[in-house]
């Protein structure tokens, strides 16, 4: 299975467990037991502390294995063959059963081995799925930390029955204990986060210790982060608060315009964002959400657990995220049919009938990645033609499972109190009301900016974007912003790393001008003293 090349790589990394490991293979007679054999065999011979084992037991689900650490109780499962996305995933759990330190910070290590009780998790994933490979490394560090915490990674595609069974229709779905425990993209931070209760309070009161920053960033996605290396380079206090470092840019797949980088996806890019803002001095507080801003000579930001923390500027670079199209049963069969992230779902639909609501890029990128896994597509456009590039019409236009409406309003999505069963829409021309029978939903008509928090503060448009300047400064002093967040046209990754460069280059101006305001009244005052 694995080439020549990937085999001379994953061997040096194998070169770093320091532990013996035993792989525990549950298998059949199935051709995807003969392919995870065919793995698990060739990983064997890549290192002198791997030994495997075949089971033909009565296990739930084959074929799967463990990762176990020899003589202790250490270990993960895996229900599948962890490759694609996945195969990053089965390195780091190799390594970290064998002995090798996992990377995360001592207070976190400690707050894992802390957690009272006993934690059975299952994660239902698909292998093209770019979200899932987080919680699955976050969920397999914390059963090697915590032995009471233990951990499947299934993958839906090997087992439709289950699947179908539990209704799962988004990935990735993490099971608790037999109940759903949460869907979507999650780190390490926020699943302890819904595992310890008091783990908010104890945060708040350790943010609201913190100095005075010259500049806090708001938001971790490209503009904030080159927001963080703009300001940390001038050698100003800089803090960086995010909800989730990276943003949207870990829902993106392909990333082939941002320029010097030929060909990326979003994770990569993020993840790389990230080691760029850490090389300088910049405090991340990650996993933390503003829910206030009060202006003042020292701005103030409220984050959703209490906690107080004041700067000298702000830049607000919050990003925004999908846009809903708010008709009768969106909300009621989300992760249920309706979905808003191809790549990642788009495995669950196979052989099934799905509509993609939205003719612009984003729409016909997503039919035509559809059209190769599902029965039939349906594309919806409210206007009178599709938006997208010509080259992307072309080949939507090619494909033999793909219906295109246009002129067509959709007015509800029809479920069976557990699942997506139909959509129906208006035709904008004739009035006349029609139904789509269909399994599932994909809605891909643009963004809404995440400024719900900031109404009735800084000046907002038409839309809930900030408005700026030239400058990227808002309406209030001291507060800039930059990214997708604010007015600026052209949502796109290289523009909102420019715009966030801006706006830091405008704060440290800002700081530097009032610095000299301060100074001139301290003058003033002095000389009014004397006098």
């Amino acid at each position: 299975m694995l080439d020549a090349t990937l085999k001379t790589q994953l061997k040096a990394y194998l070169e770093k467990v320091v532990q013996p490991i035993e792989i525990v293979a549950s298998l059949d007679d199935s051709p995807k037991s003969v392919e995870l054999r065919e793995l698990l065999q060739e990983i064997e011979l890549l290192s002198e502390r791997i030994t495997l084992v075949e089971h033909r037991d009565d296990a739930e689900r084959k074929p799967s294995f463990s990762i176990n650490r020899a003589g202790s109780d250490v270990g993960v499962r895996f229900a599948g063959i962890p490759m694609g996305h996945e195969f990053t995933s089965l390195v780091l759990a190799l390594l970290q059963v064998g002995g090798h330190p996992v990377k995360l910070d001592e207070a976190v290590i400690e707050q894992i081995r802390n957690l009272d009780g006993d934690y059975q998790f299952e994660t239902y994933i698909s292998l093209t799925c770019q979200n899932c490979p987080e919680v699955v490394q976050a969920l397999n560090v914390m059963s090697i930390i915590n032995p009471r915490i233990r951990t499947v990674t299934i993958d839906g595609g090997l087992f439709p029955a289950e699947v179908e069974a539990r209704q799962i229709m988004a990935v990735p779905t993490i099971y608790l204990n037999g109940a759903v425990f949460g869907q979507g993209r999650s780190g390490v931070e926020e699943i302890l986060a819904k595992l310890d209760s008091k783990a908010g309070a104890r945060q708040a009161e350790e943010l609201s210790k913190k100095d005075v920053f010259d500049v806090l960033i708001v938001g971790g996605g490209p503009a904030g982060a080159a927001a963080a290396i703009y300001a940390a380079r001038k050698g100003i206090r800089t803090g960086v608060l995010a909800e989730r470092f990276g943003g949207q840019v870990l829902d993106t797949l392909a990333i082939e315009n941002f320029v010097s980088v030929q060909a990326t996806d979003g994770p990569h890019f993020a993840a790389a964002l990230e080691q760029h803002v850490k090389s300088y001095e910049v405090d991340i507080m990650n996993m933390q959400r503003a829910a206030k801003l009060v202006p003042g000579k020292l701005i103030e930001i409220t984050t959703a657990n209490g906690a107080v923390l004041k700067a000298k500027s702000v830049v607000l670079a919050t990003g925004a995220r999908w846009r809903e199209i708010n008709v009768p049963g969106e909300k009621e069969y989300r992760n249920h049919g309706v979905a808003y992230c191809p790549h990642c779902d788009g495995p669950l639909f196979k052989g099934k009938r799905v509509a993609v609501i939205g003719g612009g890029n984003s729409g016909v990128e997503a039919a035509i990645d559809l059209a190769g896994l599902v029965s039939h597509v349906t594309l919806i456009e409210f206007g009178a033609e599709l938006r997208a590039d010509a080259v992307l019409q072309r080949k939507l236009h090619s494909l033999r499972n793909v219906t295109v409406i246009t002129s067509a309003a959709t007015t509800e999505i029809h479920g069976d109190g557990a699942k997506v069963n139909a959509l129906s829409y208006k035709d904008r021309v004739t009035e006349e009301l029609k139904r789509v029978e269909l399994e599932g939903v994909f809605v891909q008509i643009g963004l809404v900016p995440n400024t719900e928090w900031l109404k009735g503060t800084v000046a907002l448009s038409r839309h809930g974007e900030i408005e700026i300047d030239a400058r990227g400064q808002t309406s209030i002093p001291g507060v800039f912003a930059a990214g997708d967040v604010t007015t600026v046209p052209y949502k796109q990754i290289v523009i909102a790393v420019g715009e966030g460069a801006k706006a830091a280059l405008s704060a440290f101006d800002h700081l530097i001008r009032s610095d000299d305001e301060e100074a001139v009244e301290e003058s003033a005052e002095q000389v009014a003293l004397a006098a």
